[in-house]
């Protein structure tokens, strides 16, 4: 069993995108699904940072 680069696209997507020439479009899906991804962890992660710094000062 092999396995091909991770891709963060469904079936029907990469299905779609896969018929494309160059793969210029592919990688920007996945370039934006990863983008959304990554946003919602760096928005609860300085909510968490600025909790932390809140709480260790008002001590």
């Amino acid at each position: 069993m092999t396995f091909k680069n991770t891709n963060a696209q469904c079936a029907m997507c990469r299905a779609v995108l896969e018929s494309e020439v160059g793969q210029s479009t592919a990688k920007g899906v996945n370039n934006g699904i990863v983008y959304l991804m990554i946003i919602p962890y760096i928005l609860i992660g300085g909510l968490a940072f600025f909790l932390y710094r809140y709480l260790r000062n008002s001590k």
